[in-house]
């Protein structure tokens, strides 16, 4: 189990890719007060998140599309407090283990969706078809 004998910077991009378990919550549109830094999350993903799937419309050219998309790496990935407490780059780059719904550790792509843990299924919009402000859409 190359996740708990290797650190994320001796990851090759199989490896890096494979941490992902699809959850599709970096890719909810966060809002962060000015005053206090507090992090909101809403129930909208990115114009490039396939609702379906789970999955980025354009992974390959995300960042070139969506000037604000992070691109996660072993050298920030400490320092985004928005990522979800679930988040393997985040369990790694602490020392801590996969969950066991985690597909590399159960076995099972769709296990992230049967634990509950992904936005599939949730009431979750697109950007491009919310009306309002944003701050309409924070989770409660």
């Amino acid at each position: 189990m190359f996740w708990e004998e290797k650190k994320l910077s001796e990851m090759n991009t199989e490896e890096w890719e494979s941490l992902c378990d699809g959850c599709g919550k970096c890719c909810l549109v966060k809002l962060q007060d000015e005053d206090t830094d507090e992090i909101y999350y809403t129930n909208v993903v990115c114009k490039l998140f396939n609702l379906t799937t789970c999955k980025c419309n354009s992974y390959q050219d995300r960042h070139r599309l969506v000037k604000d998309c992070i691109k996660i790496s072993h050298d920030n990935v400490g320092d985004l407090d928005w990522m979800p407490d679930t988040c393997a780059y985040r369990l790694i780059s602490q020392g801590d283990k996969l969950f066991d719904w985690h597909p590399l550790v159960s076995g099972n792509a769709d296990s992230v969706k049967e634990a509950n843990i992904s936005v599939y299924n949730k009431n979750i919009i697109s950007e491009s078809d919310i009306e309002g402000d944003l701050e309409d859409y924070i989770e409660k």
